[in-house]
């Protein structure tokens, strides 16, 4: 079997074609922005849980920034592929895995990076002198200047990581049961896609899992053990129940971030090929993102026998078994994000498998409207 997965990659060659590629997703996360605002509004997310979300959105537009900067003039500088940028063309349409893997590492280092460095300004003042002196383009320094911005980014550490660690959030309950959001995120590995976790549990310990030392990081590396696409969120849940006598899941939600389908940097198939190549004849029209929520709610409780003398909560998921497509969850659902020409040629062809699909529908002045 071939297990080179190299053959999905796309190498994004040229400082134009960098720009355009990470100026499509800037654009693309200010409208999640967006839709986030909008799902609250109509009842689909809690404030909460928007809050969660445009704080992994802002650290997402910070990455995609740095790799920006990282990448913009590097073909300027060598050909090897260490110093170009790879996206997954197939599938996902975002950087590959590695790439999320190399700015953790670079982010270790990146006051040395620093210290090593001139400032922008000095850069800035160098680069007008070469001009005038060298009476050509001053290519060196301008790497030098968009590596310094880079590093600049990473210090901040305001960024989406390949692994970003579990936060709780207090949301109510007495001190005999208490309520958090529990919130963590990952790119996954597999699918070259930023995927986001939030948890509502209660907590009937006897010290507040905030400020407990001990549950507390055990439930850190649990939940990012197993913050893996592949598993369905009901084993993610029962897991957790399982293992936490005192903590009870009520709800599991699993937000998908992608795929980002182009007509110009990926290789779509399905409808979505078809409406993308008619949708292209206007610059920076011709691409959709999809995302989707996975929800997994407890129904009721029941007890269990733990040990001679006492007995624990374990909670019942309430699975839909009857809708087709669904294993695991109470409800999923997936929505479309796109232009509105492209959602013009949607609408014209109507292809079937995207009826039931939310479209959120960016407008020429970039407000968004969303068709059920």
């Amino acid at each position: 079997m071939n297990t080179d997965y190299t053959q999905d990659h796309k190498v994004i060659e040229g400082a134009q074609a960098t720009r355009r590629y990470f100026a499509k997703f800037s654009r693309i996360i200010e409208h999640l922005a967006q839709v986030t605002d909008l799902s609250q509004d109509e009842g689909l997310i809690s404030g909460a849980e928007a809050q969660v979300l445009e704080g992994y959105l802002l650290g997402l537009s910070n990455t995609f920034t740095a790799l920006s900067y990282k990448f913009l003039m590097a073909n300027r500088v060598g050909s090897h592929l260490g110093k170009v940028l790879s996206i997954d063309r197939s599938d996902s349409g975002f950087p590959i895995f590695q790439e999320l893997v190399q700015m953790a590492a670079d982010t270790v280092q990146a006051e040395v990076h620093l210290n090593s460095l001139p400032s922008q300004e000095q850069l800035k003042k160098d680069m007008v002198n070469h001009i005038l002196t060298e009476q050509r383009a001053p290519v060196q320094l301008q790497y030098a200047l968009s590596q310094r911005i880079y590093y600049e980014y990473l210090a901040q550490r305001q960024l989406f990581y390949s692994q970003n660690d579990p936060h709780i959030i207090w949301t109510g309950g007495d001190d005999d049961r208490r309520k958090y959001l529990i919130y963590w995120a990952n790119y996954d590995s597999q699918t070259n896609l930023p995927v986001i976790y939030l948890m509502e549990v209660e907590d009937t310990g006897r010290k507040a899992l905030a400020r407990d030392e001990r549950r507390w990081p055990r439930v850190q590396a649990h939940l990012m053990a197993q913050a893996v696409s592949g598993l369905k969120l009901l084993t993610i849940a029962r897991g957790f129940d399982q293992d936490f006598d005192h903590l009870h899941p009520k709800k599991l939600r699993r937000f998908h971030i992608g795929p980002m389908y182009s007509h110009t940097f990926t290789e779509q198939a399905g409808p979505l090929r078809e409406v993308l190549a008619d949708a292209s004849g206007e610059a920076g029209l011709d691409w959709a993102l999809t995302w989707g929520v996975e929800t997994l709610r407890s129904a009721r409780v029941s007890e269990e026998k733990s040990g001679f003398f006492s007995t624990v909560e374990r909670q019942v998921f309430d699975v839909d078994t009857m809708r087709a497509g669904l294993q695991g969850v109470s409800d999923a659902r997936r929505s479309l994000i796109l232009p509105h020409r492209a959602f013009q040629v949607l609408e014209e062809k109507d292809p079937p498998t995207l009826r039931d699909t939310r479209k959120y529908v960016v407008g020429k002045n970039a407000k968004i409207i969303s068709y059920k």
